[in-house]
């Protein structure tokens, strides 16, 4: 008599299992002939696919808009570095692209009934939380957008900030990368760039200062010097003008200095400096040797109508 219930039992579950699968079965089926939901996907499928081909039109039309800015202004300015204009440029694109793909994606999750509120919330107190925790990092990205945008200085440039001056080799948002003179590469966060002097902006002006002996009169010296400075233009191109010899700059009783200054191109003073020295030292070489050699003549044809008289 027990087994029998047993076998009734096992039986009853076994057919309510087969009836409890066949139910799941009729709903899958129910949902998957039912055309209101074929009808609603297809529906939200257009729309994803029209919300998706809109922010591509937006964003292509951003920037087309952004590119015509940035030409005009280039064409506007008198001294252009393209660089300057093609960083601002991408900045904005990607600023744009980030803001169209973001809106785009709370779209299409609300097209497939995902509910958006919670999500921004979550993302406005993450936001929250990183602004509170990198408030430096923030300070950097802001202060190297506005140094871009600002035309402060470029790639190539030679600064000045702080301690530290050198090329600019990298701009980035966050820092700014600086090679010294002596291949030193010196890293500075952005945000710690309070001012700047930039040695590249403008021409440049060489001041070169050069001792004469005292007995060397002033006309002499300064004829000596302008000779010297024909052609300099020529033989060095970083030099916009001929250079002015200004006169004595100082002077004691066993020499006095002549100052010269040149005009020359951004960050080239030192050569110009070092070109305007060359050039002056080979001719008061030059010169001295030629007095040199005519006194040596001269006492030469002193000895010979000397050693002539007391002959005769």
């Amino acid at each position: 008599m027990l087994s029998f219930q047993f076998a009734q039992g096992e039986e009853t579950s076994a057919a309510g299992a087969v009836n409890e699968a066949l139910r799941w079965t009729d709903k899958v089926w129910n949902k998957i002939a039912d055309p209101d939901m074929w009808l609603n996907i297809m529906f939200s499928s257009i729309r994803i696919i029209i919300i998706f081909i809109i922010t591509r039109i937006v964003i292509k039309v951003v920037y087309r808009i952004i590119d015509r800015s940035m030409e005009r202004k280039q064409e506007g300015k008198i001294r252009v570095n393209p660089r300057r204009f093609v960083t601002v440029g991408e900045l904005l694109k990607n600023a744009t692209s980030i803001t169209c793909n973001f809106i785009m994606i709370l779209l299409l999750l609300s097209e497939i009934n995902i509910q958006v509120g919670p999500l921004l919330a979550s993302a406005g107190v993450l936001g929250l939380a990183i602004g509170f925790g990198a408030q430096g990092l923030v300070k950097d990205v802001i202060t190297g957008f506005f140094i871009i945008l600002e035309d402060q200085f470029a790639v190539g440039d030679v600064i000045q900030t702080g301690t530290y001056k050198g090329t600019v080799e990298v701009i980035g948002l966050r820092t700014t990368k600086l090679v010294s003179w002596q291949g030193e590469v010196h890293i500075i966060p952005n945000g710690a760039i309070a001012s700047v002097t930039n040695y590249s902006m403008s021409n440049s002006l060489a001041v070169v200062d050069i001792p004469m002996k005292a007995d060397l009169s002033l006309d002499e010296s300064v004829h000596l010097v302008k000779k010297s400075l024909v052609g300099i233009e020529e033989r060095d191109l970083n030099i916009v003008k001929v250079p002015d010899v200004l006169g004595i700059q100082s002077m004691s009783t066993s020499e006095y200095v002549v100052r010269i200054v040149a005009e020359c191109m951004p960050n080239s003073r030192a050569s110009v400096e070092r070109q305007i020295q060359g050039d002056v030292k080979k001719t008061l070489e030059y010169h001295e040797m030629s007095h040199q050699a005519a006194l040596e003549q001269a006492a030469a044809l002193e000895k010979d109508e000397g050693d002539g008289t007391g002959g005769a």
